[in-house]
This record gives structure tokens, sequence and C-alpha cells, in this order.
């Protein structure tokens, strides 16, 4: 049987500011996670993720252990693949009926993975780091679909990836019936899971996408939402104008939302405009939380990385704010923004374009947030939704602070 094991190489570890907490295999690109996607096309079990010592004790629903690079599985048939692959639907077929013994995998041109038969060892630890690097590619398979590449990707791709998701997993979708008071117009599909429930006064445009409802959806009264747009378990849509958005599980959003993406248990209850920005797990945005996705001159937006800022050549980048960040009520932020995971924020003063992880404040005003009181705030959050943060996830978030405070 097949086993699938998804690793980060050097650039999806500078996926910040959400590579310092969780592993670019449970990052949401379109209406999936690239792991989720992965299984799907591939037909097997992702058993684990290789990176970072910081990420050893990710817990996150049904997401597998994060493994160092050294101790990669060695038994059993192996797929390695980097979290940056997005394989084209359909290509897991293709890739049983072409692979052989040991070798490559390259999607879009560039070597993605490795295939280790039963019997043949793993990758080098170094192959992880940058696998485009390999020249041999006896044997390899050549594969469709893309490579993400800088963070920013994973926002200005997202809308044609959920396209291309929900065409691929609801082939000829029939239209879904609404109830009496809502509305939908647009030729693309509406798909329903079971248990949503829709209020009267809700309006879908399906003219640019599909719309995804996934299973015990709320959208209530005042909505319009246009695709294409995937909205995630459990989640509840508060009312508001959203537009070409992923959302995770378990969140709650209202107001203006528009071409951004959201992992699970986002917490935007509020009116207040986000747009063009990507969301962690856990963030709660006070009220009237608001970013700018535009400069004044209408030039390209330059967005911090961990080699210093970077030119996107995009026009409109909003926020990127790491997992468990929190906003006080009416916070501005401005122009790509990216504030690192655990991050507390508030006062009418614009924080830094780049405000390091765990960190307290207002504007540049900015201190190290302590470990204990983080993890305490985090925990009664999560137990709000009926989460639990566990020993081995706090000791996670613990080692992700001392990383990112020189301790470690």
């Amino acid at each position: 049987m097949l086993s699938l094991i998804l690793f980060d190489d050097s650039i999806s570890r500078r996926w910040q500011p959400f590579a310092l907490t969780r592993p670019g295999g449970e990052l949401r690109f379109g209406a999936l996670t690239t792991r989720r996607r992965a299984e799907r096309v591939f037909g097997a079990r992702c058993v684990a993720h290789l990176g970072p010592d910081h990420l050893q004790g990710f817990e996150e629903g049904d997401a597998p252990p994060v493994l160092p690079y050294a101790d990669a599985p060695a038994d059993g048939d192996r797929l390695f693949l980097s979290a940056r692959a997005v394989p084209a639907w359909g290509s897991g077929e293709v890739w049983v009926s072409r692979r052989g013994g040991a070798g490559a995998v390259i999607v879009d041109g560039e070597v993605a993975g490795w295939f280790a038969p039963e019997g043949t060892p793993a990758p080098r630890p170094e192959f992880f780091d940058s696998p485009p690097t390999i020249l041999d590619r006896t044997g390899a398979v050549e594969l469709e679909g893309r490579m993400i590449g800088p963070v920013w990707e994973l926002m200005s791709g997202n809308p044609d990836q959920v396209s291309t998701d929900v065409a691929a997993l609801f082939p000829g979708a029939d239209e879904a019936p609404l109830p009496q008071g809502s509305h939908r117009f647009g030729e693309h599909p509406l798909v329903l899971g079971e248990g949503v429930r829709i209020e009267p006064c809700v309006v879908f445009d399906t003219t640019a996408g599909p719309v995804w409802l996934d299973e015990g959806v709320t959208v209530k009264a005042f909505t319009r939402m246009a695709g294409p747009a995937y909205v995630g378990r459990n989640s509840i849509v508060l009312g508001g104008h959203l537009e070409a958005v992923t959302i995770g599980e378990g969140c709650r959003i209202r107001g203006e939302f528009a071409q951004s993406i959201c992992l699970n248990y986002v917490n935007k209850a509020h009116d207040g405009h986000i747009g063009h920005a990507y969301l962690g797990a856990w963030v709660n945005l006070g009220a009237e939380t608001t970013n700018s996705d535009l400069k004044n001159n209408y030039g390209p937006v330059r967005l911090w990385t961990p080699e210093g800022e970077k030119d996107t050549g995009e026009l409109k980048v909003g926020c990127f704010l790491g997992d468990h960040v929190k906003t006080g009520i009416g916070l501005l932020l401005n122009t790509g923004t990216v504030v690192g995971a655990g991050s507390n924020l508030y006062g009418a003063l614009l924080p830094p374009k780049y405000v390091p992880p765990f960190s307290w404040g207002t504007g540049e005003d900015l201190t190290a947030y302590r470990v204990d009181k983080f993890l305490d705030v985090a925990g009664r959050a999560m137990q709000r939704r009926k989460v639990t943060l566990s020993e081995a996830a706090a000791g996670q978030l613990r080692r992700a602070w001392d990383v990112s405070r020189g301790s470690a």
C-alpha cells in the first residue's frame, strides 16, 4: 500500500508567518489543504510531514505528525511530495500508469518529489531542502499541475484553484435548491453539503465561479457571496459581502471579506474590510478591524519575507496573519502587512508592516508576549469552541516561541 509523505523544502519553510507554527501541507490553497488534495489525487493516506524541529508536536484534526527530515519513513512504497506541489486532478492515474522504480516526480517541469518503492531508501535530507537541484531525471514521471512559489501565491492563485477543485470534485453538479427568499444567479454551480442552512435574503453570485458550502454551513440573512468561493464545515457566515474566498472549518465571518483565505476557527464576527489576505487558524479580529490592500500610487506591493522585503508584482496585497493572532476593535493594517503568530495588537495606531511573532502592543510600541500568558489565552479561546490545547500542541507552540524569540 502506498504511503504519502509531504515535506517542507527551502521555499515553503519561508512561508512566514505560517511556517513558524504549521507544516506547509496544512495550509489551504483552493478548497483543500495541499495535503488533502494530494491524498485524493494519489489515493493514498499521508502518514507524515517532514519539517523543522520546532514543528514537532503539531496537532490539528486528522493531520499526520511532523517528523525530522532524517527520520523519513523507510518501509513500504512511499511517495515523497513537496508541500508546494499542486498536482492536477487526474494526475494520480497518470503517475500509476508510468511509475517504475525509484525516481523523481516532476510537477509543472520542476522536481517536486521522489518515489521510493519498498526496499529502497528514502531520499537523503538534503534532497528535501532543494529537490529541483536533482539533475538526474532518469525514470522521472512528469505530471501536470503547478508549484506554489512565494507565500503570496497562496493568496493570488486561490480563486482559480477553488474553481478547479469544485469542477473536479463535482462534475456536472446540478443546481442546488434554495429556500424561499434567497436567490442565485450565474452559470457556475452552487454546491450544498449535507445540513447546510441558508436564511432568506441571501444572494449567491456564481457569474465568475462556483460556490461550495460544505457540511453544516450556516449562511445568515443579508449575505451576498460571489464565487469562486468555498466555506468549510460548520462555519457560519453572519452577513456582509464575500467574494472569491476560502473559509476553513468552524469559522465565524461577517462584513467585507474579499479575495481572502482563512484557516480553521477564524473569528471575524463583526464588520470591517479584509481583502487579499491570508489568515491563520484561531485568528480573532476585533470589530471593524480593516486592512488596506491597494497602495495610493497603484504600484506593486512589497512584502516582508525572512530574506527582506520582496516585490510581489501584485497590485493588491492585504495582510498575512499567523496562527492565534488577535486584534482589538478598530485596528487598521497597512497594505502588505505581515503579523507573526501569537501576536496581540490593539489601539488606534498602525502597527509596522512587519510584526514579529508573539508581539503585544499598539503601533510601534511592541513587547514580547509572555509565552505562559499566550498559552493560557490560546487554551481558553480554543476551549470556547470545545477544542482542547493538548500538551503536545502547547509544547510545539512553546518551541515556536523559543525559536522566534531567540531562546532555542
